[in-house]
């Protein structure tokens, strides 16, 4: 990585860094589909999705789904997403923005929740994983909030200063991680929240990851 500066960011990776958005709507409908839901549009989904995910289903169905409906459809989510995700790419402008970070001295590393054994060989996939000092995967069940996550990702980062660290995801709750562990946040409007849901947060809202990295900077100095 050379000489760091201080600065740091965690990318998030679907919806911010990947551009998954028709997988992620067309497995949500997969999944939909074995409860007999009708399938909804991504400005939607936008609009309702929240983490954690049983929570986003409570509200179309109007209730949490059960153990077995929620094992079914998240099992059906994963299948489907699988399939879909290779006609999927990077988000326009993501390399050269990962490898300006990196050249400048900079650190950033990958906290996903994405099944980690599928993470990694996607983004060395990408030829991008040079640029990460880290890149971490979710390890456990599926479903939950990124936060625990983000602690021991920080954890495992020598000489990373949360208060110079800058998370950079498409959901609320990138940012509820960030200040879970007293980093800042820049939310993106490209993957799977609307502006509105976003701006309710509290933190800067960005259209796209140049933005989003330039506000990463002035956050981070």
């Amino acid at each position: 990585m050379g000489k760091q500066t201080g600065a740091h960011i965690v990318w998030d990776w679907n919806g911010t860094l990947f551009h998954d958005n028709d997988a992620i709507i067309g497995a949500t409908n997969a999944a939909f589909a074995e409860l007999g839901l009708a399938p909804i549009t991504m400005e939607q989904y936008r609009s309702l999705y929240c983490v954690p995910v049983p929570k986003f289903y409570e509200r179309l169905l109007g209730r949490l789904p059960t153990d077995a409906e929620w094992e079914v459809m998240d099992e059906t989510f994963h299948r489907y997403y699988a399939e879909h995700r290779v006609a999927c790419g990077l988000t326009a402008g993501a390399t050269e923005l990962l490898a300006g970070w990196r050249s400048a001295g900079r650190s950033q590393s990958i906290l996903s929740m994405y099944v980690h054994d599928e993470l990694v060989p996607l983004v060395r996939g990408f030829g991008i994983e040079a640029h990460f000092i880290r890149v971490d995967g979710r390890t456990g069940p599926s479903g939950g909030s990124k936060a625990e996550h983000m602690v021991r990702h920080l954890a495992s980062l020598a000489g990373v200063d949360p208060a110079r660290t800058v998370v950079i995801g498409d959901a609320a709750d990138d940012a509820v991680a960030a200040r879970h562990v007293g980093a800042r946040a820049v939310l993106y409007t490209g993957g799977s929240h609307g502006r509105a849901s976003l701006e309710a947060v509290g933190v800067p809202v960005v259209d796209t990851l140049v933005e989003a990295v330039a506000e990463a900077e002035r956050l981070a100095a």
